[in-house]
């Protein structure tokens, strides 16, 4: 990756949207249908932008939708890149640089996890207030790009205390069941063992997934706010193991989708 790509990727962009977005998202596993919620101008798909991945997962469909929300102008990606697709840390992380170059200043981030807190229930949300980093490379590694961010960005506060407290506010008034909690990202795409769930909670974790990790590191070193929520869709402890199907994930996913919705609405809203 090179500040040229980025630059060739953004300039694209810009040639394609009238507008400067101020707000990113990243849809997770099965929560595209946030789509709806956007006065949509543009989409672009990725194959289209330059030295941007193209999604290979199931559920990701592989665009980028440009438009309104709350009259705010958002730029989403629906479906993201995870690193068990073969893809390096600086290609996962890429459209948050494009997107960052764009001009955003907020970055909204959306996942499917799996619940290693006794208390949690499927389709229950979590708001991220910080994160276990797992996952066997880092998107920083390499020759540091002075003009993305400083050498050693600090995660003190990787999650933006502010931006969690708005949305558990929000949760609060419409009476919706949300925790916080923290989120361990390992590189997949295999689920853990019994063995492994139960070391992920006794070192801290309420959720484990795939994903987020890396993009929040990037958009920290790049000064963006950062507001990420994971939906459970499995239980992960003694007691509820079981087999676990994709069909199921992304099921779990979309029952959660309208309080996700409405909590991501309100939030840009108030942002």
């Amino acid at each position: 990756m090179t500040i040229l790509q980025i630059q060739e990727a953004t300039t694209y962009l810009q040639s394609k949207v009238a507008f400067q977005p101020e707000i990113g998202i990243i849809l997770g596993t099965g929560l595209g249908g946030f789509i709806q919620d956007i006065d949509i101008k543009h989409t672009i798909d990725y194959k289209d932008i330059p030295h941007f991945p193209v999604s290979t997962v199931e559920s990701h469909s592989g665009k980028l939708i440009f438009g309104y929300v709350a009259n705010k102008p958002v730029v989403a990606m629906q479906g993201r890149f995870h690193f068990y697709e073969g893809y390096d840390m600086q290609q996962v992380t890429f459209p948050v640089r494009v997107m960052k170059f764009l001009g955003i200043k907020n970055l909204l981030v959306s996942n499917a996890a799996g619940g290693l807190n006794e208390t949690y229930q499927i389709s229950d949300l979590m708001i991220l207030k910080d994160h276990i980093n797992l996952l066997p490379h880092n998107p920083l590694i390499g020759k540091n790009l002075d003009d993305l961010g400083p050498r050693f960005p600090d995660m003190l506060e990787a999650y933006d205390k502010k931006l969690r407290n708005i949305v558990s506010e929000i949760a609060q008034k419409h009476q919706l069941r949300t925790h916080e909690g923290v989120y361990v990202a390992v590189s997949g795409p295999n689920l853990e063992t019994p063995a492994e769930y139960k070391f992920l909670r006794i070192i801290g974790g309420d959720a484990v997934g795939m994903s987020t990790v890396p993009e929040v590191i990037v958009a920290r070193q790049m000064n963006l706010h950062v507001f990420a929520i994971s939906v459970i869709t499995d239980l992960c402890f003694e007691g509820h193991l079981k087999f676990v199907t994709l069909e199921e994930v992304i099921a779990a996913a979309h029952r959660a989708e309208p309080n996700l919705r409405l909590l991501m609405c309100e939030l840009i809203a108030k942002i």
